[in-house]
């Protein structure tokens, strides 16, 4: 190694983490509270580059978070794009950080960036607001500010990595029913269809999008919303078709929400949308939830009304539901992939049936626990 170089900052990271000592970390902290703006922003600078991939030194350097945020809040842009980032890592995958991030004061900055014209100050700040946003304790506190409006605006204005990250904080935050009644306010259906449209439906940006829109579509407004949106029941039976488990399942909550509240209204839109193939594939290889969502959903999508069913009544209920809708599947379909997702439902229904029968014939002949 040619002795002038400098090491990288990949190696001053592993020679922090093997021999950090006190007086390294008295180093940076104190120049981040020395007078100096240079030395400041040297340190946080530190501060990033050593707690990007180490949770050792996240909890090593957490004493940095006070007078990171005393930077953060300077006033100052450069100040600011030194302050962000080391926030930043200084949070992933650190409860106890994210919650010290939030004490010291650093959300009222973090709100204030997300209108910044600086792309780079934006998009650290959502990105921070998204990391922050994972923690039970620091939702109630983020969802009392003003950044479900200022996330929402983001999934129309942001930058593409910004959308991301807003529609995930937002998602985050759903978990609230206060916060989740002020994204409904908002108004957010037609930027997340917008944003599901143009995302890879096996992306964890469409599985944060569907998430969102599950929850939502419990309102009038929001039904009505992706409803009225050009291509908008597509989006969701594409995501359906094409996501991720988790995607795949939220999305069957959309449409379960949709046909819940008036089957007449939205059956007919979600079948123009050529949904059965999906479902009917889901039925067979989606999360349990999923399944169960798409044998409902099935159900509801059928010419007369839904009910109840009974145990004895499940795999022919099934069987009906296809015999009702599968012709309205395009002919190559029809003759091709759908008639072999069929088959498999049908087997495996027959399976779950007859395990679901021993089991019961088992319990009836087991002997009386003893009292």
């Amino acid at each position: 190694m040619d002795p002038l170089a400098r090491p990288s900052e990949e190696d001053q990271e592993r020679s922090f983490s093997r021999s950090a000592s006190t007086a390294a970390v008295d180093s940076i902290l104190a120049r981040l509270r020395s007078g100096s703006s240079d030395r400041r922003i040297e340190a946080a600078r530190e501060v990033r580059r050593l707690t990007k991939t180490s949770s050792r030194n996240r909890r090593r350097l957490a004493d940095a978070i006070e007078p990171v945020v005393s930077l953060l809040r300077s006033g100052s842009a450069e100040d600011a794009e030194a302050a962000l980032p080391a926030l930043l890592n200084l949070a992933v995958k650190d409860e106890s950080n994210k919650i010290k991030i939030i004490d010291a004061g650093a959300l009222d900055p973090l709100v204030a960036f997300l209108q910044s014209p600086n792309p780079n100050l934006q998009e650290n700040a959502t990105a921070t607001l998204l990391t922050l946003s994972a923690s039970s304790a620091n939702k109630p506190v983020i969802a009392s500010t003003a950044a479900v409006p200022r996330l929402t605006e983001l999934l129309r204005s942001g930058s593409p990595q910004a959308k991301a990250d807003a529609v995930a904080a937002l998602s985050n935050l759903s978990a609230l029913p206060e916060a989740l009644q002020d994204i409904l306010l908002s108004r957010p259906v037609p930027r997340l269809l917008d944003l599901l449209k143009a995302s890879k439906k096996s992306s964890r940006t469409a599985e944060k999008c569907t998430s969102l829109l599950e929850p939502l579509l419990a309102s009038d407004e929001a039904r009505a919303a992706l409803a009225a949106e050009p291509g908008g029941v597509l989006a969701v039976v594409e995501a359906v078709e094409d996501g991720s488990p988790r995607t795949r399942e939220h999305a069957v909550g959309a449409l379960l929400a949709l046909c819940r509240s008036d089957r007449r209204k939205y059956r007919d839109a979600i079948l123009n949308e050529g949904a059965i193939p999906g479902l009917l594939e889901l039925t067979v290889q989606g999360t349990e939830k999923a399944r169960a969502g798409a044998r409902e959903l099935l159900e509801l999508l059928r010419g007369d009304s839904s009910g109840r069913r009974s145990e004895r009544e499940e795999g022919e209920t099934l069987g009906h539901v296809v015999t009702d809708i599968v012709w309205r599947i395009d002919g190559e379909d029809r003759s091709g992939k759908a008639k072999r997702m069929l088959e498999e439902m049908v087997r495996v229904s027959m399976e779950e049936s007859l395990r679901h029968l021993e089991q019961r014939a088992a319990l009836m002949h087991a002997p009386a626990a003893e009292l």
